[in-house]
This record gives structure tokens, C-alpha cells and sequence, in this order.
């Protein structure tokens, strides 16, 4: 059955009416990605899920105004998650997922970003697929191509980037370091995702890998969100800069020489919420 939405931002006479297409499966788990945190940035589809599931279980990285679009009779279940504190084991979580959608609930699992892109995505699905449970992915706008864009970059360009990797900082497997003269690349951008209390030692095992001391590197805190700020420098000054001017969590590190192009960016400040610290 095709459904419309009325968009709320623009007057009256202006407002358009989008087709909303599609409803949520009984006994399915939906996995999907609630985007960097600005309501507008969220997808169609998961929008139309959020209005219309049993049951939505969400993260901390979820944003109020992208949980007001849940349907107001549908259950809520917080299982979010900070540095250094699991308010809900993930096997637990898994479990409930798995418990909702065997009582014959449509659920959404909401996340930040994409669910993809260390969201620990693999681990939900190894649980319900354990369970015979259906499941859907719903991808999201992830937290490095927002904060591009807010800065007004490309994560790629044929004259700075031709390759693009995404890093967790949170190392997981044993004893192992990322292999730092592999990732010390000038021909790639490089996108460290739980990284600000490594900035540091980040930066550090980049020069020591073979990356010249002036190699440019962008913070981004709250990436598209009203209270985004930003810190650009190179892989010798950044530490400093950080410890002078503290940004929050989640934070991303970019590091390579699409950063220099937010200098000469008409797109770098349009939003007029980004708070740059240039280098010294």
C-alpha cells in the first residue's frame, strides 16, 4: 500500500507530499542506520519503518529528533552504549531482538550511522539468523561522509585521494596494532572512526610510518549536527591543538590531503555551524 508523508519544513503552500511505499513485516528485524545525527540526512525508508514498527530498539548515537518519528504506541528499548560503559551486554541485545520479533513484532534496530560500518552489525545478525529470525539492512549516511560534507570536502579526489579506508581505533583483535606503514599513504584518505583519545599516538605512529610531519588531519565532532566543531592541523601540531581547544565524542580523524582543500571550499562553511581552528 503506498503511503505519503508531508514534509514539515517548508510553509504551508510549499509543503510536498512524498510517497511513502511499503510496511513493516511482522517477525522481521529491521537493522537500520539513523544517519550522523541530522534529521534531514535520514533515509526515506528508514523514516517510514521508525512510523511504522512495534518495537524500535535504539543507541545512544540516535538523535531526539530522529526518535520522534516513531510511532507513538511502539515499544522503545535503550540499549545504548558509551566509551568504557555497555549498558546492555550485546548478547543481550541480540536476545531481545530475537525475543520481539518471535512474539510477531515488526522491529527496528536503530543505529548510528550505517549499520555497517562498525556497528557491530555482524554479530545482531549472527544471533538472529541462530534464531531463523528475517532480517532487512537499511544502510545510513555513515559519520566520515557527513563530516566531509560539512567541511565541505570529497573523501575522494583525482588529484589527493584515490583510495578511501575506514579505521576503528578500538582495536579487538589480539595483541595487534594496525599495520602503520601500510596505512601511511599519501594516496589515500584515511578515516580513524573512536579515535580521540588516540589522536596522539595515531598521529605519531603516522610520521613514524613515513608521513611527512606537516601531512594534513581534520577532527570533526558531532559531524552535521547543529553543534559540530572542528579542528584542522597536521600530524605534528594536532596533538597540541586538541589538547588547547578539546573537542567531544564521537569524534573522527581524517587524515590526507583532501583536508587542504577545506581552505579554498565554497561548501566548507555554507551551514554556518563549523568551527575551524587553522593551523598554526
Amino acid at each position: 500500500m503506498g503511503r505519503h508523508v508531508w514534509s514539515s519544513v517548508a510553509p504551508a503552500k510549499e509543503r510536498q507530499c512524498l510517497p511513502i511505499r511499503g510496511e513493516c513485516e511482522k517477525g522481521t528485524v529491521y537493522l537500520v542506520g539513523a544517519g550522523s545525527g541530522d534529521v534531514e540526512l535520514l533515509t526515506l525508508k528508514a523514516a517510514r519503518l521508525l512510523m511504522q514498527a512495534d518495537a524500535v530498539v535504539y543507541d545512544r548515537l540516535v538523535e531526539d529528533d530522529v526518535l520522534a518519528l516513531i510511532h507513538p504506541g511502539a515499544e522503545r528499548y535503550y540499549v545504548g552504549k558509551s566509551r568504557g560503559h555497555h549498558s546492555v551486554p550485546q548478547a543481550d541485545i541480540g536476545a531481545r531482538l530475537v525475543t520481539l520479533a518471535q512474539a510477531g513484532k515488526s522491529v527496528v534496530r536503530l543505529k548510528g550511522g550505517d549499520p555497517g560500518v562498525f556497528g557491530r552489525m555482524g554479530e545482531e545478525l549472527a544471533s538472529l539468523a541462530q534464531a531463523n529470525i528475517k532480517a532487512c539492512i537499511v544502510p545510513g549516511i555513515t559519520a566520515a561522509s557527513a563530516a566531509a560534507a560539512s567541511m565541505g570536502i570529497p573523501l575522494t579526489d583525482r588529484g589527493h585521494a584515490q583510495q578511501l579506508r575506514f579505521v576503528t581505533a578500538q582495536l579487538c583483535r589480539e595483541g595487534g596494532a594496525p599495520d602503520w606503514a601500510a596505512l601511511a599513504r599519501k594516496d589515500e584518505t584515511l578515516v580513524f572512526y573512536m579515535g580521540l583519545s588516540k589522536v596522539e599516538a595515531i598521529c605519531q605512529s603516522l610520521r613514524q610510518a613515513g608521513l611527512p610531519d606537516d601531512w594534513p588531519v581534520m577532527l570533526v565532532a558531532n559531524a552535521s549536527q547543529p553543534e559540530q566543531r572542528s579542528l584542522i592541523g597536521t600530524l605534528e601540531n594536532m596533538p597540541a591543538k586538541l589538547a588547547a581547544h578539546p573537542l567531544p565524542s564521537p569524534c573522527l580523524i581524517v587524515v590526507g590531503s583532501v583536508v587542504s582543500m577545506v581552505a579554498t571550499s565554497p561548501a566548507a562553511h555554507s551551514a554556518g555551524i563549523v568551527e575551524t581552528v587553522d593551523p598554526a
